[in-house]
């Protein structure tokens, strides 16, 4: 015997708010230790009032070279976010319309590329960028996240121009465009969904991305935030408030990505991976 739908409503909606309370409870104690003074934070009982304070960021920002690696980080996620948005709009329109001798190879080789770790090339791309004196340059450390999330970007941008109607672009072409025209005023304006999801993806990968930076770019002024924290982590490592307070930094910008994006987000990621 089944429960009333109010009944199976409720307990949906009371295990949804368990769960949630249970992932968000570490970021809320991060950020309310962040604006709490040094007194409060290290305490046997754990304190939930208090006066907040901006002493602990002003701690984590006053740290040498954290502008330097804010601009790194801004330069080299929007700049990996925008190639891999630009290639793998080009690719994934050849995957999904045009015939083609290996195109089901190619299909086969991204989703390969999309399922191996990146981590087992570092050795292999650290001896590339060496050779070719490219180590310590935001520009190779672009490339390589470039690299990393266009494997994703080809495939659900390919699900969503294949559920586009072929003949929506023939009868652009029809009515005086040309195959580029089409595209541009017919399929593109349908993709925003798979290219806010995808341009969520590429941004929280680059952003939090570690392991390349602490092998290609040891140079100081060459790091990014995820290099910083770390940093921050060791010299400060008593200070859990200015921790604390670096870790809030740090999360700010995919939040604030991630809020501008949300209604778009969900319907991309489901609708991109399941059609084509």
């Amino acid at each position: 015997m089944t429960a009333p739908a109010p009944a199976r409503r409720l307990a949906t909606n009371a295990v949804a708010l368990a769960l949630s309370a249970v992932f968000l409870f570490p970021v809320y104690w991060m950020v309310a230790t962040s604006f709490k003074r040094e007194t409060q934070v290290l305490t046997r009982d754990p304190v939930f009032l208090f006066t907040p304070t901006f002493e602990h960021y002003g701690t984590a920002t006053g740290v040498e070279l954290f502008w330097t690696y804010v601009r790194n980080s801004l330069v080299v996620t929007l700049g990996a976010v925008l190639l891999a948005l630009l290639v793998a709009l080009a690719a994934a329109f050849a995957l999904a319309r045009m015939e083609f001798r290996g195109r089901r190879a190619m299909v086969l080789a991204v989703m390969t590329a999309q399922m191996a770790p990146w981590e087992i090339l570092i050795i292999v791309m650290y001896l590339n960028a060496r050779d070719l004196s490219m180590l310590n340059s935001l520009g190779t450390l672009t490339l390589v996240y470039f690299v990393m999330a266009l494997p994703f970007t080809i495939w659900t941008l390919r699900g969503f121009i294949a559920a586009v109607p072929k003949e929506l672009e023939e009868s652009a072409m029809i009515d005086g465009c040309d195959r580029p025209q089409a595209f541009r005023r017919v399929i593109f304006p349908l993709l925003a969904p798979g290219l806010m999801a995808t341009s969520l993806f590429g941004f929280i990968l680059a952003w939090n991305e570690y392991a390349m930076v602490l092998v290609l770019n040891k140079s100081p002024d060459a790091g990014t935030l995820p290099l910083w924290l770390t940093r921050f982590q060791t010299n400060f490592g008593n200070d859990w408030g200015a921790t604390m307070a670096a870790s809030s930094l740090f999360t700010v910008p995919v939040l604030i990505v991630f809020l501008l994006l949300q209604r778009r987000v969900t319907g991309g990621l489901t609708a991109g991976a399941v059609k084509g």
